[in-house]
């Protein structure tokens, strides 16, 4: 394409910015010869667009964390119109991959961090670095996985505090609540709290499993609170023995087998009542057991195979 006139005032530095502001004047030194010893990421956007908005901050995160390998230059196409006009943009946002005082690649819209990641990467060669809320949510989820919860809690917080609207710390957050040693209504509120701020149609799996877990636990804790202290699983399993079509009893005793942490267990009592009576309370325990695949996850070995049995039950 052909490039505006550079402005001889114009000069790279030792150690130019990860993001700039781009005009007509600057395009040459701050696109065209800066991509000749990095990435470079022509943002195009204008004040009045919406989906602008969200991506270009998504890209300035991931220029300013990616160790001079990437630069983020931005650039108002209703003051400055002549680049997007040679670049034929027909809607903004717009991004372009300049590499060696070219454009490489680009794409139009909105995207996920995740795919804007993997465009970026795809451009760059190699993966990119973990930004700070990546490392603390990193460090969580190692915390978590080991039990120290408290640990696991303060870092997930951190990660949203750099990250606000990052859903996959709020889950990692909601779930640690509800591993803590708190009382059960402290654990749900604080689930709760950490959620608040998802939005509602939001489809991330961890999201789904960490609503899915906190749905459970206000369940069981209104079971616990009827039956009182002591040993839930025990009566239940002698009501089961004395009358195997007590699907109450089935349904009760998988929700505390699973606030036992023996989820196996969970899910085969619940298979076991679908298969004599999948119609049973308006299949009941179908829809609990669905709840149990969302709050354990679609890829854990237990949750593909009790999805094997059921498809079995159901289609048999």
């Amino acid at each position: 394409m052909d490039t505006p006139v550079p402005d001889p005032s114009q000069a790279p530095t030792a150690e130019a910015p990860a993001v700039v502001e781009v005009t007509t004047q600057s395009f040459m030194v701050d696109v065209i010869e800066a991509s000749q010893s990095q990435l470079v990421l022509l943002d195009l956007w204008a004040p009045w667009c919406g989906p602008c908005k969200q991506l270009t901050p998504l890209l300035e995160t991931l220029a300013e964390n990616a160790q001079g390998q990437v630069r983020l230059a931005k650039m108002n196409i209703d003051e400055h119109p002549e680049v997007a006009q040679q670049l034929k943009v027909q809607s903004i946002p717009a991004v372009f991959a300049f590499k060696d005082g070219q454009p490489v690649d680009g794409f139009m819209g909105a995207l996920p961090e995740s795919d804007v990641k993997k465009f970026i990467e795809k451009n760059l060669g190699e993966e990119l670095g973990a930004s700070p809320a990546e490392a603390l949510m990193e460090t969580a989820a190692e915390a978590l996985a080991q039990g120290q919860i408290e640990d696991a809690i303060e870092c997930y917080a951190a990660a949203l505090e750099q990250e606000p609207e990052n859903v996959k710390a709020m889950a990692g957050l909601a779930q640690a609540h509800l591993a803590s040693s708190a009382e059960a209504t402290e654990k749900t509120s604080a689930a709760t709290a950490a959620l608040a701020g998802a939005g509602a149609h939001d489809n991330d799996p961890d999201l789904t499993a960490a609503r899915a877990a906190l749905a459970l636990a206000v369940k069981l804790s209104e079971k616990q609170s009827e039956a009182g202290d002591g040993d839930a699983i025990a009566p239940l399993l002698a009501a089961v023995a004395a009358d195997a079509h007590n699907h109450q009893a089935r349904f009760d005793l998988a929700l505390a087998y699973h606030g036992a942490e023996q989820r196996e267990l969970a899910l085969e009592t619940l298979l076991d009542s679908i298969a004599l009576n999948r119609a049973w309370n308006e299949e009941a325990a179908r829809k609990q057991l669905v709840e149990f695949f969302d709050a354990y996850g679609a890829t854990e070995d237990l949750v593909v195979a009790a999805r094997r049995r059921l498809s079995s039950i159901l289609f048999s």
